[in-house]
């Protein structure tokens, strides 16, 4: 299952909603993970360029998605399995591209228009669950993944200006996980209206959050609060 994860908006907490998301598919998936045992490993797709920063560990050093993409039909299908590395227990990860590389803006590339769509149907045909974060899906690959995906969540703040953009946005997800603020007007209930689709979770306000990314513990202690959230959407 290819699961895609963005936003209408940036700074709504994608990146970290993703990482979480892989991290709990992945406990599961291994088999000391608390529900189904033995189960393949879990793939986590960066094209935001975020993902290392978020989970704590090196920036990858090697080539990586934008490479991948802007090769065009230069480099085959099964050239992504060698972009891969290690990110956690039962999890690795496609990075978006190598440290300090001049990559182009994050989910585009050179060249990439085609080839984003075969990145799609490729993460959505892989046997393992695939989670990528898509950042702000408004083109390019991120764009061909959001629109591609078997379960496609939009990661949203309860902020008018974002459910604006929610409304405009190319891609119709199958479901929002919500990141709640304190004080917002705007409630689950009106995004549901307004959406039409369901709020699969929310992501209540935590300081641990914030203290997880810090510390560089994403990748291998998800804050309980983010996983209970995250666990229905899981």
């Amino acid at each position: 299952m290819l699961i895609a994860c963005w936003s209408p908006k940036g700074g709504s907490g994608t990146t970290v909603v993703t990482c979480a998301l892989a991290v709990i598919l992945a406990a599961r998936s291994s088999p000391e993970g608390f529900r189904g045992a033995g189960r393949p490993g879990v793939l986590l797709a960066d094209l935001a360029g975020d993902v290392p920063a978020a989970l704590g560990i090196p920036a990858p050093t090697g080539p990586g998605l934008s490479d991948w993409l802007a090769a065009g039909a230069d480099v085959p299908v099964d050239g992504l399995a060698r972009l891969e590395v290690e990110a956690a227990a039962g999890l690795r990860l496609l990075p978006w591209a190598a440290a300090g590389a001049p990559s182009g803006p994050p989910g585009e590339a050179p060249g990439g228009g085609d080839r984003a769509d075969v990145l799609a149907t490729v993460l959505g045909a892989d046997s393992r669950a695939v989670v990528a974060d898509c950042g702000s899906a408004a083109s390019g690959a991120g764009l061909a993944l959001a629109a591609g995906a078997h379960l496609s969540l939009m990661v949203l703040r309860p902020c008018y200006l974002a459910l604006r953009r929610a409304l405009a946005a190319p891609v119709r997800p199958s479901g929002v996980i919500l990141v709640s603020e304190p004080g917002r007007a705007v409630t689950r209930h009106d995004v549901e209206d307004v959406l039409g689709v369901p709020v699969r979770a929310v992501v209540e306000h935590d300081a641990a959050v914030a203290r997880a990314v810090d510390a560089g513990l994403l990748a291998t202690r998800v804050p309980r609060c983010l996983e209970r959230a995250l666990r229905a959407a899981a």
